[in-house]
């Protein structure tokens, strides 16, 4: 399953229609949610979607709100808190200490779901435009070709104010000619990857060039007086230049994740613990700026509908052992040149642990 994103273009009344039931969605989320609580601390067990449907259906006939918006956004709403809780009890059983699901503020609730897609029930695509049950048709810019099959069409707001379409399509296979080259790629801060063959693929910085950009908007978000027009305007346009260096990222790491799948028929990556990596404050703003995890799932995906294959290698001792002897070389990050005193290898400490992934790939 892929997702494609579209810009939408609703009109005033189609804007003030999907925010109110984006407000109606949070506060079912929140009952939801509370109902679950509740139905715990009386019956020292959990309460199901199913009946949590029961009692949405029930409260479809008692408020306005509810019976406005389409049946398939607010059944969807009972599956994220579904999930919200099943994400918490599987992290409980793997002995991690995780928050307990929240509560959604105002504002807070971003996107709402259309279960279905075609044939005229939820959504569908009409003369060129986005047709959304009980909302009406969108001008949608199509900027791309969507090879597969429409499952699902979330609208989301982003915090710029833009609309999008998120539609998740499960896709046609397209693959690739048979290619046994095999590549190891590892991910850095001052190259974005050095590859085992050598090539390096240098790092844009999206964030760091924009930091100085993004310092000044923040600035004037702060001095603007709290609650006034002028700072949901800075806000806004804050948010703006925020969401512009996410899809710069983006856009840098299709690019290099489609060159990569093309190429190489198996590609070797490290499993990076990026949660535990940016605990390092002096790396912390390069690593999300990079956006690892990211790139290696695009990556990942890329790969599977390609009929490549990419294989996760643990990152212990791949920066610290000779590639061409074996032997352990150790250096702290400051150094970022791999000498080997016993078999005399030289070369780029990126490099090297490039070429150890993918012998571990290769071993594994």
């Amino acid at each position: 399953m892929r997702n494609y994103k579209f810009r939408i273009y609703p009109d005033q009344e189609q804007e003030q229609k999907l925010t109110k039931w984006l407000e109606t969605c949070r506060v079912i989320y929140n009952s939801a949610l509370a109902d679950r609580k509740n139905h715990y601390y009386r019956n020292s067990k959990g309460l199901s979607r199913t009946r949590q449907q029961v009692i949405l259906k029930a409260d479809k006939e008692k408020h306005d709100q509810v019976k406005a918006i389409h049946s398939q956004v607010a059944q969807e709403v009972l599956f994220r808190v579904e999930r919200a809780f099943n994400n918490f009890y599987r992290r409980v059983k793997t002995g991690e200490k995780p928050g307990y699901p929240r509560y959604k503020g105002p504002g807070q609730y971003k996107s709402l779901t259309y279960t279905q897609f075609g044939n005229g029930v939820g959504a569908s695509f009409q003369d060129g435009m986005l047709k959304l049950s009980k909302i009406g048709m969108v001008k949608t810019i199509i900027h791309r070709e969507i090879a597969g099959k429409i499952k699902t069409c979330t609208i989301k707001k982003e915090y710029s104010g833009k609309w999008y379409a998120v539609l998740a399509v499960e896709e046609y296979p397209v693959l690739y000619s048979p290619n046994c080259q095999a590549i190891g790629i590892d991910v850095g801060v001052k190259e974005f990857a050095t590859l085992s063959n050598g090539e390096t693929i240098s790092n844009p910085k999206h964030l760091i060039k924009s930091e100085k950009k993004l310092k000044t908007l923040q600035r004037s978000v702060s001095r603007k007086k709290k609650g006034s027009t002028n700072r949901i305007k800075a806000k806004k346009k804050l948010a703006r230049h925020h969401e512009k260096v996410r899809n710069q990222r983006k856009d840098f790491h299709h690019r290099v994740s489609s060159k990569l799948v093309w190429k190489y028929g198996k590609i070797a990556v490290e499993d990076l613990q990026i949660q535990n990596m940016v605990k390092n404050h002096n790396l912390a703003k390069s690593i999300t700026d990079a956006g690892w995890g990211e790139f290696v799932s695009m990556l990942t995906y890329k790969a599977e509908s390609a009929g490549r294959e990419v294989t996760r290698v643990m990152p212990h001792g791949t920066s610290q052992q000779c590639s061409r002897c074996g032997n352990i070389v150790k250096k702290d990050l400051s150094v970022r040149t791999h000498s080997c005193p016993h078999c005399g290898l030289v070369l780029d400490r990126d490099h090297n642990a490039a070429i150890n992934i993918l012998y571990k790939a290769k071993a594994s």
